[in-house]
C-alpha cells in the first residue's frame, strides 16, 4: 500500500507539465482498467469548469468510463480531455457505438482549476497533446505505483489561499476489506491554514496537530501581509477530488460517495464552494468487492472514508508543495513558511 489513489487496484495516474519558462500549468489523469469504472461526479463550486459531467448523472445511459481528467487552464484546459479521448478510442476503449469494435465513444470527463497567468503568460494552458502525454504516463505505471504529489500536473501551478497549492493523495482499508482513496488537485480560494494557531485545518481532524510556535507563527502572518501586497488580488481557484473504492456501488451509490466526499474539503479548507471556486468531487468505483449483503448501511463506511481520505489528501498537497516565485508573483509552501522539515 503506498497510501495512494492506486492503492485501489487497477486504477492508475499519470501527470504531465506543459512545457516554458512562464508555464505554470499541467493535466493529471486517472486511468481506468480496461472496460471502465462505475463513475459519479458532484458539482458545488459557483464556476466550474468541466466536461461530460452530465453523461454521468445516474438517469443517463453511460454506464462506465475509461479514464478522467484533471487539468489546469480552466475552461481552455478542458481540450487535454480530447488527447485522452483519441489515445482511448485508438485502443477501442469507450462505448461501443456499431458493430465494428472500433466505433466506439469514449466518454472522458474533465474538470479544470483557474491557474491562468500564474507562470507569467495567460496564454499558457494545457491541450489534447498534454492530455495524452498524462494518459501515456499514467498507461506506462505498474498498477498500485506510487503517486507523486506537490506541484506535478495538474497542481503545477496551483494555490491554497496564498500558499503554494497541488496534489495529494491517500487512502485507507475499512474494517470490511474494502479500499477507499482519494486524489486532489488542491487550489481554494480559501485557505488551509487556521489564522489563529498556524495549524492546518485538516491536521486537526486526525488528532493532536503540531503546533508551530508563537513565533514562527507570527512571521509567517508578516511575509503573507506582505506577499498580499505584491502578489495583487487574490486569483480565481477550484479544487478538485476522485475518490474511489473498490467496493461495488450502483450508480446512485457512487453519485452519494461523490457528495459526501466534498466534505473533506470542508474539514481542509475554508471557505469552500465559494462562487469563484468550482469545487468537483468524481468518484469511481471498480467493483471488486461487494458491499456487506443485506446491510443497507453498508455503505455508511464508504461514505465516512470518502470525506477523511479527501481531507487527508489536501494535507498531503499542501505539505508536498514547494514555493515558487516569478512573474506570475511569489507563493512560498506551508514547509518554508512554518519551517517543516
Amino acid at each position: 500500500m503506498n497510501d495512494a489513489l492506486t492503492d485501489v487496484m487497477g486504477l492508475r495516474v499519470g501527470h504531465a507539465r506543459v512545457a516554458g519558462d512562464h508555464a505554470l500549468t499541467g493535466a493529471t489523469v486517472v486511468l481506468a482498467p480496461e472496460g471502465g469504472v462505475v463513475a459519479a461526479v458532484d458539482v458545488r463550486g459557483g464556476g466550474p469548469a468541466t466536461r461530460e459531467t452530465d453523461a454521468l448523472d445516474p438517469r443517463n445511459i453511460v454506464q462506465r468510463i475509461e479514464a478522467v481528467v484533471l487539468t489546469g487552464g480552466s475552461a481552455y484546459g478542458l481540450d487535454s480531455a480530447s488527447g485522452v479521448m483519441a489515445w482511448l478510442e485508438e485502443r477501442g476503449r469507450g462505448i461501443r457505438v456499431g458493430a465494428d469494435p472500433a466505433q466506439v465513444v469514449p466518454v472522458v470527463p474533465a474538470a479544470g482549476i483557474f491557474d491562468l497567468g500564474r507562470g507569467g503568460d495567460w496564454s499558457i494552458r494545457p491541450d489534447a497533446a498534454t492530455g495524452r502525454a498524462a494518459v501515456e504516463a499514467a498507461a506506462a505505471t505498474e498498477y498500485g505505483a506510487p503517486v507523486e504529489e506537490g506541484g506535478v500536473g495538474a497542481g503545477t501551478g496551483a494555490l491554497v489561499g496564498q500558499l503554494k497549492g497541488g496534489v495529494g493523495t491517500a487512502s485507507v482499508v475499512l474494517d470490511s476489506g474494502a479500499t477507499v482513496a482519494a486524489l486532489v488537485v488542491a487550489n481554494a480560494a480559501g485557505s488551509a491554514v487556521d489564522p489563529l494557531t498556524g495549524v492546518l485545518y485538516g491536521r486537526y481532524v486526525s488528532g493532536r496537530p503540531p503546533y508551530p510556535s508563537p513565533e514562527v507563527h507570527d512571521a509567517a502572518r508578516r511575509r503573507l501581509a506582505e506577499l498580499r501586497e505584491r502578489n495583487g488580488p487574490a486569483p480565481l481557484n477550484t479544487t478538485l477530488a476522485v475518490v474511489a473504492t473498490d467496493a461495488e456501488l450502483s450508480r446512485a451509490q457512487a453519485q452519494k460517495l461523490a457528495g459526501t466526499a466534498h466534505d473533506g474539503i470542508a474539514r481542509a479548507v475554508q471557505p469552500v464552494h465559494l462562487l469563484n471556486d468550482g469545487d468537483t468531487v468524481f468518484a469511481l468505483a471498480t467493483g471488486r468487492r461487494p458491499l456487506t449483503e443485506g446491510d443497507p448501511l453498508a455503505m455508511n463506511e464508504v461514505l465516512g472514508a470518502g470525506a477523511s481520505v479527501v481531507t487527508s489528501a489536501i494535507v498531503r498537497a499542501v505539505e508536498a508543495a514547494e514555493s515558487i516565485q516569478g512573474p506570475g508573483g511569489e507563493f512560498p509552501s506551508y514547509r518554508e513558511l512554518y519551517r517543516v522539515d
